[in-house]
């Protein structure tokens, strides 16, 4: 089962969870793969909200339409498992219990026979109950094509299956739970200035790009991040009691701890990056006091649903905790180095060239190494220019978090102390959290906006200006520049998350005559060789030099290809709709009389006699850009029903040829 946990927020929220779980099937069609989405209402003041009813019955529906529209193709089905608010005292607040990490839990136990967690479900529960696995993603994860084939796969190889330590309490060997490697999607790099920065490479793209883990190579071990597939049953049984209510909010490191989790390095899903600067920050915070909340299991016994017990984590999980402890308070280590630093002129320079360094030789040591990574088949100009563009980036990159070093250090310690307080003293709140979409709605703010939420920066670089320059005048040669940085942070933020607009291209009239020109002289391939003599199908090519002549033979692609330029001729003007009409079903009746395999066409025929070439086989590539060309042909041809006999656009075509 494909689960997604998620929030009914409204109806555009809803339609859009439907719709990518829509998408996550139709990349990973397998009757044995199921769709489900677990969901919550916001958080409330009270068990139910005037809009609750109509926003599950929104979800619902659309649930039903997709079953009702995929009914005759083989798949596990669509489900909704929603559940209602309880009450939480440490929170205040009615909301759905131990969030993600309690939907998933409640949905474990409704795949074994247990469904009364949910009080609305849409599917019939029955068809689940031998489910083994679980992909659980966030609501904006997508899952590329085969992605769940290929974490299944790897989660039943023998090597691979868990075996559970009753004494130690945990998985010691195998894996429980997968983590597969998680990229960043095109489209939101392509958002904001800030995007782009910080995002890294997008996309998919194994067969340039090699991943480790240290973690993974050394100790054949890897780190949860709540995206990932596990085994029911043995996820179950290793966290049965061991994550007390009401306290934890990250809770993945924890669960991969008990349950052994490893990377699956190969296979990719992809996520949005946060498109703004305030909407990362928000992430980081949550981040920093899900690491703090959890800074309990480093102790000789830890917190469970009951009293306290032994620490069962081993040294590797417990290391993970401590190293995500360390850095989290890495902007407060810099800025007290610097402030410290700057306290005397004669330890300044030391101060400012030690944080550029420790900010500036991860990123170059990178650079270093990949001089003498080049492939053999690149040139050294060509990848020098490469690496000079990464340096550059991480310059950026490493200048902007610089910038925002004050900013970071407050909502750090902020974080940090709220953690603290809120864990031994008042003991409610620890379940803060919104939704990603929430931290990017409320992230877009203006100028005015960023100069009053990033205050910290410009105030801290004047007092420091001030100060400096009434006491050690000559420090300000060295923190000059980072105090600059300081104060105009806000502006750069803003700058940085603006939204980008893809400029619209226009033009030029001998641009549009170079490309008419262009295209009559391709159409004229067509209209010449695919005639009466090949059966109306396009030859592979005509060679001029050496003069050999037509190639008599034909693909898949080159069929839609002059399917789709008879619907260009048309469009420009160069052949009537008649003519169109024509010279399709003269093309189309020839496929008719093509032999197929299974419905699927060969991958090359010989154009005079209609065989088969040999040897023969079957090409999804091809097959698949016929059936594109197919969709796009169909569609034109719909217009034609309202197109006037005799457009425009003849005259233009007259215009081109003449």
């Amino acid at each position: 089962v494909v689960a997604v946990p998620a929030m009914l927020t409204d109806v555009a929220e809803i339609d859009a969870l439907v719709e990518a779980l829509e998408v996550r099937f139709l990349a990973n069609r397998d009757e044995h793969l199921a769709f489900a989405l677990l969901t919550d209402f916001r958080d409330a003041a009270s068990a139910e909200t005037g809009s609750d009813s109509a926003l599950l019955a929104h979800a619902r529906r659309a649930i039903d339409a997709l079953n009702t529209k995929y009914l005759t193709v083989p798949c596990g089905g669509f489900y909704l498992f929603h559940r209602a608010r309880v009450f939480s005292a440490g929170e205040g607040a009615w909301l759905g219990w131990e969030r993600k990490r309690g939907k998933l839990e409640d949905f474990n136990r409704a795949l074994r026979g247990d469904a009364s967690r949910f009080v609305s479900i849409v599917g019939d529960v029955a068809r689940l109950q031998q489910v083994q696995y679980v992909i659980a993603l966030d609501a904006d994860t997508a899952l590329p094509r085969d992605a769940a084939r290929l974490l299944a796969g790897t989660m039943a190889h023998p090597l691979n299956r868990p075996v559970y330590d009753a004494v130690l309490g945990r998985v010691t060997e195998g894996y429980a739970i997968l983590q597969p490697r998680v990229e960043v999607s095109l489209a939101s790099t392509a958002r904001t200035r800030f995007a782009r920065l910080f995002a890294g490479e997008p996309g998919i793209d194994p067969y340039t790009r090699a991943v480790s883990d240290v973690f993974q190579d050394l100790f054949q071990e890897g780190s949860f991040v709540g995206k990932g597939i596990y085994d029911v049953d043995m996820v179950t049984r290793a966290l049965a009691g061991r994550l007390p209510d009401n306290r934890v909010l990250s809770h993945d490191l924890l669960e991969g701890a008990f349950a052994r989790s490893g990377l699956v390095s190969d296979v990719v899903l992809v996520e949005d990056f946060p498109s703004a600067h305030a909407a990362e920050v928000s992430r980081r915070v949550r981040w920093v006091r899900g690491d703090w909340q959890i800074a309990s299991w480093l102790r000789r016994r830890v917190p469970t649903t009951g009293a306290r017990v032994a620490n069962p984590l081993s040294l590797l999980s417990q290391w993970k905790i401590l190293d995500n402890l360390r850095r989290s308070v890495l902007p407060v280590a810099l800025l007290a180095l610097l402030a410290v630093g700057w306290a005397r002129a004669e330890t300044a320079p030391f101060a400012t060239l030690a944080v550029a360094t420790l900010l500036v030789l991860p990123g170059a040591l990178a650079a270093v190494t990949a001089l003498w990574r080049r492939p053999d088949e690149q040139r050294r100009w060509a990848h020098a220019k490469e690496i000079a563009r990464g340096v550059l980036r991480q310059l950026a990159r490493e200048g902007f978090a610089l910038a925002a070093l004050p900013y970071d250090a407050l909502r750090t310690v902020d974080a940090i102390g709220r953690t603290l307080y809120r864990l031994t003293i008042s003991h409610r709140h620890l379940l803060v959290w919104r939704t990603a979409s929430d931290a990017q709605r409320a992230a877009q703010v203006g100028l005015v906006g960023s100069f009053l939420g990033l205050w910290v920066g410009p105030t801290l670089a004047i007092a420091a200006t001030v100060t400096l320059g009434m006491t050690t005048p000559a420090t300000l040669f060295w923190a000059g520049p980072i105090l600059l940085t300081w104060l105009v942070m806000p502006a750069l933020s803003w700058w940085l998350s603006r939204p980008l607009s893809s400029p619209r291209a226009r033009l030029e009239p001998d641009d549009v005559a170079f490309l008419r020109a262009v295209a009559r002289r391709t159409w004229r391939f067509f209209e010449t060789f695919v005639g009466a003599e090949d059966h109306y199908l396009p030859p592979d090519n005509f060679q001029e030099d050496p003069p050999v002549g037509i190639a008599h033979r034909t693909s898949p692609t080159n069929i839609g290809l002059s399917l789709t330029a008879n619907l260009a001729a048309y469009d420009l003007g160069y052949i009537t709709a008649g003519g169109l009409l024509r010279r399709t079903s003269l093309t189309l009746e020839s496929l008719g009389r093509l032999h197929r395999h299974r419905g699927h066409f060969y991958n090359w025929y010989d154009t005079r006699t209609l065989e088969p070439l040999p040897p023969t086989y079957i090409s999804t590539v091809d097959s698949g850009n016929l059936s594109g060309h197919l969709l796009t042909l169909a569609s034109g041809l719909e217009e034609l029903v309202s197109a006037p006999t005799l457009g425009p656009q003849i005259r233009a075509g007259l215009v081109d040829t003449l």
